[in-house]
């Protein structure tokens, strides 16, 4: 269990409130595990609560660097999970159920692998949800727990918390679960385009078209919204590319609900509770004190905007030393439109309007405001988002070749005004259309420089 998911250059921490001190960029974190992740991102921390079985990360301690104190946990009975999460519109699956659809949890089943355990994908019955051959029904995504792990099971008692009340069209359906003994699963929808990491991030991976990064942006923003405006509000803490989901048509969904906590109440501003999730993406205020804000997930959602802009991770120590950490190199280069050209990703061959770029580099600057008080709302950054989305490129004009203008302009005289222009011609006098003088003044210029 000790290779993080999909997650190479991202270390995630958990550490009591009192410890104060994140992860540095010199330590070292999990490199060696690139799943294939065409379903759901693994879940490297639980929600530890108050529980102290699930110690502080210690210079990446652990198998992995991945989960904190969890490896070294003594085997022991695991409490049985809370019946009243266990929602009745969730369909509950048998153990033997979910071992006939993933084909006794094969090998060549895996789709990746975390601190919660591994995922599998299986195949069901439509509307019956009943196990099925593969390729007949429907795909969907197991999430098997390790049998012995305390940790596991309080994230899968999140997840059921979760996402068994939540439905919105931007967050991962959860369709059941399985509880027997020690074992403990989650059945998801499946994800046919995998993660927004798989895609940015994973070598050989085709480059997304800005008008594709914007609309994962827009649903992933929306997403939040609703979480953070629902009747309870949630806070999702732990945003990251590798928890956006992609379905066919590369429409997003939040997934990987392991860390939520519901918001503050009774007044207050924030929530305390220990710090869990991953470095890079974690708000400053959260690392430093352990408060925990509506508006710390912004941070965590500028961060993304950011990698969507540039197609670099937050943290990647294969880079540049100046360049390890994402926001200190690039921060200056957000406020500048000249410098802004040189960070965004090259991959997009210069095919995006700069006007929008710059209004989303405004925007993940507000964003990533160290006081969380000045970040925007989470309604007011996906309003933001649609608005940038309406501005599209300049067409550039294709510049006519020379004979074809000579063609059109010998065509549109009389042949009095040709001699006329042949005399010109003769005193030095070059004659320019009034196309070939826009041409001259505009066409030649790219939607890049016209913006």
């Amino acid at each position: 269990m000790g290779n993080c998911w999909g997650d190479p250059s991202a270390a995630t921490y958990s550490s009591d409130a009192g410890d104060k001190r994140p992860p540095s960029l010199s330590e070292k974190w999990n490199n060696n595990d690139r799943s294939r992740q065409d379903a759901l991102p693994r879940k490297k921390v639980g929600d530890g609560g108050n529980s102290t079985q699930n110690g502080a990360l210690k210079n990446g301690g652990g198998s992995g660097g991945c989960r904190g104190g969890v490896e070294d946990e003594k085997k022991a009975p695991l409490p049985a999970p809370n019946p009243k999460a266990l929602l009745p519109n969730l369909k509950m699956f048998t153990f033997a159920e979910l071992k006939s659809a993933t084909r006794n949890f094969r090998p060549d089943t895996v789709l990746g692998e975390g601190g919660f355990g591994r995922v599998f994908k299986g195949w069901v019955e439509e509307g019956t949800y009943k196990p099925s051959r593969v390729g007949v029904g429907i795909p969907v995504a197991v999430k098997k727990s390790s049998p012995d792990s305390a940790q596991g099971l309080q994230e899968w008692q999140a997840e059921v918390k979760f996402l068994g009340k939540y439905s919105h069209p931007n967050l991962v359906r959860l369709i059941g679960y399985c509880w027997e003994d020690a074992q403990f699963l989650l059945v998801y929808e499946y994800m046919q385009q995998g993660s927004l990491e798989d895609h940015l991030f994973k070598k050989g991976a085709d480059p997304l078209p800005w008008g594709i990064r914007m609309k994962i942006a827009i649903g992933a923003a929306r997403g939040l919204a609703f979480l953070h405006t629902s009747e309870k509000s949630v806070i999702y803490r732990d945003f990251k590319a590798s928890n956006i989901l992609l379905d066919s048509e590369f429409n997003a969904k939040l997934s990987d609900f392991g860390l939520a906590k519901l918001g503050p109440t009774d007044g207050n501003t924030h929530v305390s509770t220990r710090i869990m999730g991953t470095y890079g993406y974690a708000a400053p205020e959260y690392i430093a004190t352990g408060h925990l804000y509506i508006n710390s997930d912004v941070y965590g959602f500028g961060v993304v905007l950011l990698e969507l802009l540039t197609g670099l991770q937050a943290l990647d120590s294969k880079r540049p030393s100046s360049q390890h950490n994402l926001l200190e190199w690039a921060k200056p280069s957000l406020s500048e439109k000249r410098k802004l050209k040189k960070i965004v990703d090259p991959r997009l061959n210069n095919e995006y309007p700069l006007k929008a770029a710059a209004r989303a580099a405004e925007l993940i600057l507000k964003c990533l405001e160290s006081d969380q008080r000045k970040r925007p709302p989470m309604e007011h950054v996906l309003a933001t988002l649609e608005i940038i989305n309406t501005i599209k490129s300049k067409p550039k004009e294709a510049r006519p070749r020379s004979e074809d203008l000579t063609t059109r302009a010998s065509d549109a005289r009389s042949p009095s005004h040709d001699r006329h222009r042949r005399r010109q011609h003769h005193h030095h006098h070059p004659h320019r259309s009034p196309m070939h003088h826009r041409e001259g003044r505009e066409g030649g210029l790219s939607s890049m420089r016209s913006l």
